[in-house]
Order: C-alpha cells, then structure tokens, then sequence
C-alpha cells in the first residue's frame, strides 16, 4: 500500500508489542478476526499479523507490500506475500474473496484513498483500519506553537513524511459514510492502552471495522 520505500509507521525501537510480538493495534486486529477467516492484509510489513493469525488461528491470507525488505521479512516467515501497490487497485482478487480485508497504520500514506477504502470493501466482506489520530491534543498544541506535530505514531519531519492524508476521527467516519460504509465497530489507543474517554483528543492511534451497507 504504501507509495514509497519508507513506512508510513515503522517499527520503532521504543514500542510495546503484546506477549505473541505484535505491535498493540496489530494484537487488537488480531482478536476481531474469526478462526479459520480468510484474510489480505495491505501494506502487510513484515507480515507478522498475517504469521501470527496463520500459527494461532488457522487463518489463510496473503499480504501485499511494496518495499522489498518487508516483502524479504515476509518470505521468511512462510506468509504467501505479493509485490505492489495496491493503489494501482486490486483486480487480482475477487469479490468478497476475503473474509477480512487489513490496512494497518498505511491508509494515510495513500494518494487514492477513496479509491483503496472502495476497492478493500469489494474484496472483503470486513475491513479494519488503524491509522494514526491527527486530532490528539499534542497535534493540535505543536500546530499552535507553530510547529508541524513529530510523535511516535508519526515520527517523519514535515519535509520527508511518506504520510500524506491525516485524518481525525470524524474525518474518517464522515469519509466512510460518503463512501456507503457502515462502521461495525471501533477501538481507540493511546501508547497501546486503551481509551474510552475523549478519544478523539486522548487516542494517538484508531481502529476501525467497517462493510457495505
């Protein structure tokens, strides 16, 4: 999914994984996804949530990712992976030939994001979503100060960013709606806890499920 080499959300040393090695939202995705699901995951990294649900579940799927080391990753840990942008759209698969449809901490590196949110929910009988939350309050005090927000969630300066379309939480529900998805379900961290109140200020991270009406 991502349109450079760069990810949109590396893999940094500081961040908390769950006891499988999974990066917080990658472990919440993990625990939505039925036994057995047939799943494809965009901008799938190095493949861990897709070798993690194969081990632990019995869950088929493959992942697509365009940089070559992750693709490497993914080859190493056995997960069947194609290499491409996703954006060039998704015409190899069939209609609601997966299960779940995953894009993990990528969809804000996407020129066309209407275009792949469109093409995942052709795919997919479900999709899930975790991008980064531009309206955490930090964001919002760092454009005061007059600066452009750095956090771990988005860690690139203004001038080598590979994030193109930020979002806050209502941006991207009003998106889902125009686009004629309904929301199944949502889940908001913040440093991989969970938040309940005030997300949309408090959350540095969103999750969402979501399908055609």
């Amino acid at each position: 999914m991502r349109t450079s080499s760069r990810p949109a959300w590396p893999p940094l040393p500081g961040t908390a994984r769950d006891g499988a090695g999974l990066r917080p939202d990658l472990a919440l995705i993990a625990g939505w996804i039925a036994p057995g699901a047939r799943v494809l995951d965009l901008g799938c990294g190095d493949g861990a949530l897709l070798d993690h649900l194969r081990r632990d579940k019995g869950c088929p799927g493959y992942g697509v990712e365009i940089d070559d080391a992750a693709v490497l990753a993914c080859a190493g840990r056995g997960v069947d992976v194609i290499q491409g942008d996703i954006e060039a759209g998704l015409d190899m698969f069939g209609a609601a030939q997966f299960d779940v449809v995953v894009s993990s901490m990528a969809i804000q590196a996407t020129h066309r994001t209407e275009a792949v949110l469109r093409d995942m929910s052709a795919v997919g009988r479900e999709c899930v979503v975790s991008f980064p939350n531009f309206g955490h309050w930090f964001h919002a005090w760092s454009l005061l100060r007059g600066r452009m927000p750095v956090s771990s969630e988005m860690p690139y300066q203004w001038y080598d960013t590979p994030n193109l379309h930020l979002a806050t939480l209502p941006d991207f529900e009003d998106l889902l709606g125009r686009l004629g998805l309904v929301v199944t379900g949502r889940a908001f961290l913040a440093d991989g806890q969970p938040v309940r109140r005030l997300p949309a200020w408090r959350a540095t991270q969103a999750i969402y499920r979501f399908a055609r009406r």
